[in-house]
């Protein structure tokens, strides 16, 4: 007999119910659809498609005749996934939050997206980015306020998930593009550490910078998704409570003063439930990693679009345009140099917690809550130093502000430290997400 269908369950339960045949696959689709239509038209996650549900309800009855015995079905069976459209996904048209002709931004499907497939997700569509995963805003809303930005670039994928309209979608970081749109819209927000998922099959902005991430619920669902995709994935266990690590000085200063209260009261949290919390001097250069990171960023950018740019111009986003023309003033070497940087401040990094014998970096996702408006996405100088090492990240929803826009969290793990990092959060997530919670 078949069980209630809970939508807002953790995507470790929707799979074990859709898996299991607890949740049959073609009722779970029903109820989606009915949220999906009382969501989507105020949020405005995915571009449009005709006939989505009915090509949904067609691929479910392929998977359940590919896979008529439940123990033999894959780790996702019939979870609808979203994907930003900046991946490259069989079957749907590439656009990239973008006016040039589509035909020029196709090519083959992403290796991420082709894992979860395999893995048993059903496509539900292609989520709205920013212009080129940058700062030229879609039409995407807050899921919880309108009149607020779900952060960018990856707006879609993120309020997707906070609106409850998809379980589990793909984005992307160069700056602050999965960890701040999750702060935003109050979701859980995964950036890996730098190329442990594979991020081919994807429009770059910064092949330096660019990482692949996702969005789920919550941790144990985000555990679940990531063992599909990480390369050399090895669960860990983790008994003892983590160490945590405050980086004290200029970067911290850069939070609002809603963002560092909320901060302080998190950490003040933690503390009263037993882990140890440290405040650490670090990043006193912090403005030059700030100029150096958008350096690589305009560069690469410039060197990417250079002949789209060169025959396309009038087709860019202003704030696309100005990018690639600050880029293609910087030159071989100094790119180069800022490169270097890179490898330098992870080191640096690395250094710090090894002599604090910290586990995991506590910061803010965000400068605080969603700001008002859709004409900006939000500044992602919180996230910037963490993406500039490559160092893995998760944002954790972490209670509202008085306004009722979610707040935040943001973990930084070590590199390739990608399995203690979930593993901590796992003890985290229930101490600061109170309203999950409670």
């Amino acid at each position: 007999m078949s069980r209630p269908i809970n939508l807002d369950a953790s995507l470790t339960v929707i799979a074990s119910e859709l898996r299991s045949g607890g949740w049959p696959l073609p009722d779970y689709l029903t109820a989606l659809e009915q949220r999906f239509n009382e969501r989507e038209p105020d949020v405005l996650a995915f571009l449009p498609e005709n006939g989505r549900f009915h090509r949904l309800q067609q691929q479910a009855q392929e998977l359940l005749q590919k896979y008529p015995n439940p123990a033999e079905r894959p780790a996702l069976f019939g979870i609808p996934l979203g994907v930003k459209d900046i991946f490259q996904v069989d079957g749907f048209t590439t656009r990239a939050g973008s006016q040039l002709p589509p035909d020029i931004l196709q090519g083959s499907e992403a290796p991420s997206v082709t894992a979860l497939r395999q893995a048993g997700a059903l496509i539900l569509g292609k989520a709205v980015t920013t212009e080129f995963a940058y700062f030229g805003p879609g039409p995407t809303r807050n899921p919880h306020s309108p009149a607020h930005t779900p952060g960018g670039s990856s707006s879609g994928s993120a309020a997707a998930v906070g609106a409850g309209i998809a379980p589990l979608t793909f984005g992307t970081q160069t700056i602050g593009s999965v960890n701040r749109p999750a702060a935003f819209c109050g979701t859980v927000g995964y950036k890996p550490t730098y190329n442990r998922i594979d991020k081919s099959g994807v429009l770059p902005l910064s092949v330096s910078l660019d990482h692949v991430g996702c969005f789920t619920n919550d941790v144990a669902g985000m555990e679940l998704v990531a063992g599909l995709l990480c390369q050399h994935w090895q669960l860990v266990v983790t008994e003892k409570k983590a160490v945590l690590g405050i980086p004290e000085g200029l970067y911290l200063q850069k939070a609002s003063e809603e963002g560092r209260k909320h901060f302080r009261q998190l950490c003040r949290r933690l503390h009263e439930a037993g882990f140890v919390v440290k405040s650490v001097e670090a990043m006193p250069d912090f403005d030059k990693i700030y100029t150096r990171h958008n350096l690589i960023v305009a560069a690469e950018a410039a060197r990417f679009h250079e002949a789209w740019f060169a025959e396309h111009a009038e087709k860019y986003h202003p704030k696309t345009a100005e990018l690639i023309q600050r880029g293609q003033k910087v030159t071989d070497s100094q790119l180069k140099k800022a490169i270097r940087g890179r490898a330098a401040l992870r080191e640096y990094l690395m250094q710090i917690m090894d002599k604090h014998r910290l586990d995991l970096w506590l910061s803010p996702p965000a400068l605080g809550a969603a700001p008002a408006g859709l004409d900006s996405t939000g500044d992602p100088v919180m996230n910037l130093p963490w993406t500039h090492s490559g160092l893995p990240t998760l944002t954790l929803p972490a209670g509202k502000n008085k306004a009722g826009l979610p707040l935040g969290l943001q973990l930084t793990g070590r590199r390739f430290g990608d399995e203690a990092m979930l593993s901590f959060a796992s003890q985290i997530e229930p101490v600061v997400d109170v309203d999950k919670f409670a």
